[in-house]
């Protein structure tokens, strides 16, 4: 059975679909302890940035809530979708509009971490103490001012060889 999956974004200032994305942050943070964050945090980033989200028929199955500079505050992939290629979608998706992407991750977070060096993120640096809760982060940051041509093109090889 072949699957739909529909891309809609949420304009920076819009949060159309601010309460899907929340939901599904929450259901992860409740499953896996990641992506704490507190709901008036959250609803006022999602709504300065510009998301990018992946439905199939009407279920949120993962956004991306990417900054003007590039920064992704938040990527989350319902964890019975990932393997499926939607998390490479979603950093396309915010490396269409920037010469590089940039993000942190929780240091104890192995399965994001993969996930981000699989697609060729490169830790810059670790930050002791980031969250709320003290734990440390590693910045990532992907791309290297490329053309979008050649960033493509080096994206979708480092995923096909990969695989």
């Amino acid at each position: 059975m072949s699957v739909n999956v529909e891309t809609r974004v949420d304009a920076p200032g819009s949060a159309e679909y601010a309460e899907a994305a929340w939901d599904l942050k929450e259901r992860i943070r409740e499953r896996e302890g990641v992506l704490k964050q507190r709901r008036t945090f959250f609803v006022d980033a999602y709504r300065r940035a510009e998301d990018h989200l992946l439905f199939e028929e009407d279920d949120l199955v993962g956004f991306a809530s990417v900054r003007r500079d590039g920064y992704i505050l938040f990527l989350a992939v319902a964890p019975e979708r990932r393997g499926e290629g939607y998390g490479k979608r979603l950093v396309a998706a915010a490396l269409q509009d920037h010469d590089s992407i940039s993000c942190h991750a929780r240091a104890t977070n192995e399965d994001a971490l993969s996930f981000y060096e699989h697609l060729g993120f490169e830790i810059q640096r670790r930050i002791t103490g980031y969250y709320e809760d003290g734990g440390d982060a590693y910045y990532l940051r992907l791309g290297d001012g490329a053309t979008l041509r050649e960033r493509f093109a080096d994206f979708f090889r480092r995923s096909v060889v990969g695989e």
